[in-house]
């Protein structure tokens, strides 16, 4: 079952961004791609200072996140801030649009734009702008040509060419970018999913948060049955079943009872467990839990959240788990905090890195995050793996993912 554009998640659509020149047409192609004045037009250059994201529809692709960003040629102190957060982008584009300008012609800008994109691997479409004005598109084809980079020639302003690019666009969708499903991939149809939700302060009044929306919908859409309840009905809700369910899962702050009362035999479980396999790569998380007890105190450790809420007295990133850092440690740590998009650059003097589930950001800005915290040599957990293993219980919880059990059980030497 395929789910409607308003229904999608960000986190869950394709990103589409559109690198280029300042005044290369890039805020009017998402308009024409839209077909919406999603973005400010202006001839003056640097009108885009921040990245700007609309949503849309592309079939059979689907639910779409495209993204306008500032000239790859800002310049001055300001536009260098404009180039970096440009760039920054490319952390969580699926696929990118390289518009070239005919009035500006490629050079140095381009090549490196291109370079940087392929050396993430991230899939690419060639845009040539304003042939309402330039007709002439030779040169600029053959350039993405001769680069291997697919190509659309366009007019913004007039629409023409828009819809070859959507059909470019479709062609060129890395095949891999659907994000694998949460859990509908453990279950058959007609299996019971027993999930266990603690109604708490950090709970909106009224709404249960992401993750778990996500992961009800997802056992819909396999044929499974969605029972809810919360820890301290848990017990009497899996004793009313005629039938053992197929999976609990769990709020990672209940982890422990939840644990303790599901039966053997029962494949259990956590939501942010299930997340760091859908939005990363649970091996290596699973990998970097091991640092946990390697940490002494003094050690930096970083604490992300990909998103920005107002904090409990109790807030598990605040509170909770630096209380178990310090308690692993022995003693006090240098503990930082970064929220939003606002991950650092630089990880070398980070011990650990302890990441949320990662719900409000896509799948590619997940495997950026790991994979930066690889290259720079710092282990990298998420809140759901941690949690998991200070409690005792991540060898039940990972059961249901062998790959992962056997990253945990595996003698790093």
């Amino acid at each position: 079952m395929s789910q409607t554009l308003n229904e999608t998640p960000l986190g869950s659509r394709l990103h589409i961004a559109i690198f280029g020149r300042r005044n290369a047409g890039k805020s009017s192609l998402i308009n024409a791609l839209t077909n919406q004045r999603a973005a400010i037009v202006s001839d003056v250059p640097g009108t885009t200072t921040d990245p700007v994201r609309k949503t849309m529809e592309i079939l059979p692709i689907g639910p779409v996140v495209i993204i306008d960003t500032a000239g790859i040629d800002d310049t001055g102190q300001l536009g260098r801030v404009r180039v970096e957060r440009t760039l920054r982008v490319l952390r969580q584009t699926d696929l990118a649009l390289v518009v070239l300008d005919p009035t500006a012609g490629v050079d140095g800008y381009e090549e490196d734009l291109l370079a940087r994109i392929r050396e993430r691997g991230v899939a690419a479409v060639g845009v040539v702008n304003k042939i309402d004005l330039h007709p002439d598109d030779g040169e600029l084809v053959a350039w993405a040509r001769e680069r291997d980079l697919p190509v659309a020639s366009v007019s913004a302003l007039t629409r023409e060419g828009i819809e070859l690019l959507k059909q470019r666009i479709i062609e060129n969708a890395p095949s891999g970018w659907a994000q694998p499903t949460i859990l509908g991939d453990l279950i058959a149809p007609g299996d019971v999913v027993v999930m266990c939700i603690p109604i708490d302060k950090a709970a909106p009044k009224g709404r249960l948060i992401l993750p778990q929306v996500m992961a009800i919908r997802d056992v819909l859409d396999h044929g499974g049955v969605a029972m809810m309840a919360r820890e301290r009905e848990l017990p009497h809700a899996l004793a009313t079943l005629e039938r053992k369910p197929r999976l609990v899962v769990t709020d990672s702050q209940v982890v422990l009872k939840a644990g303790s009362d599901t039966p053997e035999g029962v494949l259990f479980t956590s939501f942010s467990i299930l997340f760091a396999r859908y939005k990363g790569d649970l091996g290596e998380l699973v990998r970097g839990a091991k640092a946990i007890w390697r940490l002494r105190p003094g050690d930096r450790v970083l604490i992300a959240e990909a998103c920005t809420h107002h904090r409990q007295p109790d807030d598990i990133g605040k509170v909770q788990i630096p209380r178990w850092l310090r308690h692993a440690a022995g003693g006090e740590l240098d503990i930082q905090w970064s929220s939003g998009g606002d991950f650092p650059d630089d990880l070398a003097s980070y011990r650990l890195v302890v990441h949320c589930g990662a719900c409000m950001i896509n799948r590619q800005e997940m495997l950026a995050r790991i994979e930066q915290a690889r290259r720079a040599g710092v282990p990298i957990v998420n809140y759901g793996v941690f949690l998991a293993a200070v409690h005792g219980v991540l060898e039940r919880a990972l059961e249901p993912f062998p790959a992962a059990l056997h990253a945990w059980r595996e003698n790093d030497g």
